[in-house]
């Protein structure tokens, strides 16, 4: 790309609201959006927050018209949730749920043409402020990532609804924003463009490390106090690192290696079952070996995560590092043409990630025992 051509660009939502309660003044913020919303929740979410959101959105004077989620977000169900949109007449969409649930909400409503809102119930993933979805196969294998010109118009997240939500949940989030300062810093370094369409603006780039020192500072109180359904203002920041920081980080910031890792582990079964968080640390992980990190940063970064809770071997996310044909796979499908990993400053083969992705668990293993924390438990081959 020429000079003369490239631009600095930053997205982000409409409006972002975050707090104690703020799920019961959603009616209050979709009002100026539109008149007949369209929510959408698997059950167990409408379970804990249908009766909120009921009665907020009737104090606004706005129908409360429910469709229930599929389960998967795949291009079958984003266009079933199209048919919902346009046999409701409905002219603003709500994700009430996770990342599965915002990423098929905010397909559908950008192909009915209509506003589109998520109201996270975990700060598991920083799909909430993004304008992309990521769609996945019918068996969950991950198929492509879809751009769209907007953000939400609106993100409203209740720390207490996250906060009552397994603390798993929140240690996923962590993992997917500890990633967002990573790639970031390794798209700066390589002029590269970001998922916003253009390089990096400082705004950008600042966030994403402005994610990192939070989580570094906060991730192990605001832990401890979820696990206690408490909110404090370690998980306030926590939330907001996750949600907001990460996510105008990682798509005006840049992705990298982190994520492209990510989308390779997709691509062999055993990973299935694990949030999306906990294969991205893997990723962090490996980009770190892979950039020839210093070791006293790659040493921290695995305390660290052990600490919150994430995997950083391969025995942990169900593989075996001496199983040189699925490492192969994950490699190939992670450098596949297109993938963020070349967003690298350098350019990365399938064999050079395969000797990355295996000596992380020998190394991460002599880490942990020196510094007194648990070995990895092997996750159970599917």
């Amino acid at each position: 790309m020429s000079d003369s051509l490239a631009v600095k660009t930053i997205i982000s939502p409409g409006r972002y609201v975050q707090g104690r309660g703020a799920i019961r003044r959603l009616g209050e913020f979709l009002k100026p959006l539109g008149e007949t919303p369209l929510l959408v929740a698997d059950d167990v979410v409408w379970g804990f927050v249908g009766h909120d959101v009921e009665s907020s959105l009737t104090a606004a004077g706005l129908p409360v018209i429910r469709e229930r989620f599929g389960g998967i977000p795949s291009a079958a169900e984003v266009d079933r949730l199209v048919a919902v949109i346009r046999e409701h007449n409905a002219d603003v969409i709500v994700a009430v749920g996770g990342g599965s649930t915002i990423d098929a909400v905010k397909a559908s409503g950008y192909l009915a043409g209509i506003r589109w809102v998520t109201v996270p119930t975990v700060a598991s993933t920083d799909a909430p402020t993004s304008a992309l979805s990521v769609i996945y196969t019918e068996n969950g294998e991950f198929e492509e990532y879809r751009f769209f010109p907007k953000n939400p118009d609106l993100v409203l997240v209740d720390t207490q609804v996250v906060a009552n939500a397994p603390a798993a949940f929140l240690a996923a989030g962590v993992g997917d924003a500890l990633a967002t300062w990573l790639e970031a810093r390794a798209t700066a370094n390589a002029h590269a463009n970001t998922m916003a369409g253009g390089l990096p603006t400082l705004t950008g780039t600042a966030l994403a490390q402005l994610s990192w020192e939070v989580l570094w500072d906060n991730a192990l109180p605001a832990l401890d106090a979820v696990r206690d359904n408490l909110v404090t203002p370690a998980v306030e920041k926590v939330v907001e690192a996750n949600t907001l920081l990460s996510g105008i980080g990682f798509e005006s910031g840049g992705l990298a290696a982190a994520h492209a890792i990510h989308n390779g582990l997709t691509a062999v079964p055993q990973t299935h079952g694990l949030a999306h968080g906990e294969k991205v640390n893997i990723g962090s992980v490996t980009q770190l070996v892979l950039e020839g990190a210093p070791t006293d940063e790659i040493r921290a970064f695995i305390e660290f995560t052990t600490r919150v809770g994430l995997p950083n071997t391969l025995t942990e996310v169900g593989l075996s590092p001496e199983d040189d044909a699925e490492l192969q796979i994950i490699a190939v499908a992670a450098t596949a043409p297109g993938e963020t990993i070349h967003s690298m400053p350098f350019e990365i083969s399938p064999a050079e990630l395969v000797s990355a992705l295996k000596s992380i668990e020998r190394f991460a293993r002599t880490v942990r025992s020196e510094a007194g924390l648990a070995s990895p438990v092997p996750r159970a081959h599917h």
